[in-house]
């Protein structure tokens, strides 16, 4: 059961950071000319945080929350709660990004392609976008340390606990 969990999350985690590169990607590359190709990528983007970016993160957050419940040693290791309060912080940083950033951007870049309210839907479509590449960034960084936390497994020991240790192999 522990392995199988650990594959799906491993997995997850590469689609949840696939599916980062990809809206960077699409960011920087797709065709963004005219209005209509500026609504169609933030559809795209719009798609890809439903169909990639949000299905990944729950995968990942479930399989790992539910390992700490099976593995009983796990619930003693502060690397995994760790990992736990970086996987909260993960979901809700996707979360507000696809949901913000990527549905009312499309929303309202569709708005602008079929030219209704074209003013007041430019003004929210800015307001939106302000800060992606700053969330994505950050939404990134969470997502590399969750990996190099669960690569590397520090032992995160108190300071008194460290001292007993060396003072014990000395």
């Amino acid at each position: 059961m522990r392995k199988i969990l650990k594959i799906f999350h491993s997995l997850a985690s590469c689609g949840l950071i696939g599916g980062l590169i990809a809206y960077g990607l699409l960011l920087l590359r797709a065709p963004q000319d005219s209005a209509r190709q500026f609504a169609d990528m933030r559809l795209n983007i719009a798609a890809l945080c439903d169909y990639v970016l949000v299905p990944s993160l729950g995968i990942a957050l479930v399989t790992g929350l539910v390992a700490m419940i099976v593995h009983r040693p796990f619930q003693d290791l502060r690397w995994v709660w760790l990992k736990a309060v970086l996987g909260l912080a993960l979901f809700e940083s996707v979360l507000a990004v696809t949901q913000s950033k990527a549905g009312y951007a499309a929303i309202f870049a569709e708005r602008i392609a079929q030219g209704a309210d074209v003013v007041e839907a430019r003004e929210r479509l800015a307001e939106a976008l302000a800060s992606e590449w700053t969330t994505l960034g950050a939404i990134t960084a969470l997502c590399v340390a969750q990996v190099v936390v669960g690569v590397w497994r520090p032992a995160l020991k108190r300071a008194s606990a460290r001292k007993a240790a060396q003072g014990a192999a000395a």
